[in-house]
């Protein structure tokens, strides 16, 4: 079974923007980590609510670029013509 180049690059860019979508779920889990964590650190100093506060916004912010950037070249694989 012969297999042209085009065929074989488009293939491989499905598998690529694939493998690319599976770290949006870094993002999930990322986010729903500093949150759990950010939950105890309050019920055990509720006096340095505001502190915690601000640090998990920052937390929640890297992580949620990490997995805007994993679909933004998922979907760069896709939709743009190599």
């Amino acid at each position: 079974m012969n297999i042209d180049a085009t065929t074989f690059l488009h293939g491989m860019l499905a598998i690529g923007a694939g493998l690319a979508a599976i770290g949006c779920i870094g993002g999930g889990v990322g986010t729903g980590v500093v949150s759990g964590k950010a939950v105890e650190a309050i019920a055990r100093q509720p006096e340095a609510k505001g502190d915690i506060m601000s640090t998990m916004i920052l937390g929640v912010a890297f992580s949620e670029i990490t997995s805007l950037y994993a679909l933004f070249i998922s979907i760069l694989l896709l939709f743009v013509k190599w």
